[in-house]
């Protein structure tokens, strides 16, 4: 799956976990940058990307994450 790919698909867990239609992640976007993205919708984002992408994050990988290219370079290095 390419990163455009990946990343369209983020975006549409973004706009269905957060229920805006308006939002439009890149690679750069962080939480400060969404409005609707606070500590527990980051968990609700997390899970709801581990079942979008069938896959599990250990807690480690996602205290590192500061924008969403770091949480799709670890979607990379899981094979999406």
């Amino acid at each position: 799956m390419t990163r455009t790919e990946i990343l369209s698909q983020i975006n549409e867990v973004f706009i269905d976990t957060l229920d805006n239609e308006d939002i439009a992640v890149e690679e750069t976007t962080r939480a400060i940058d969404v409005d609707e993205w606070d500590s527990l919708t980051h968990i609700l984002l997390v899970v709801a990307i581990e079942k979008k992408f069938k896959i599990s994050f250990k807690s480690s990988e996602i205290q590192n994450w500061k924008d969403v290219g770091e949480m799709m370079d670890c979607l990379q290095e899981k094979g999406i």
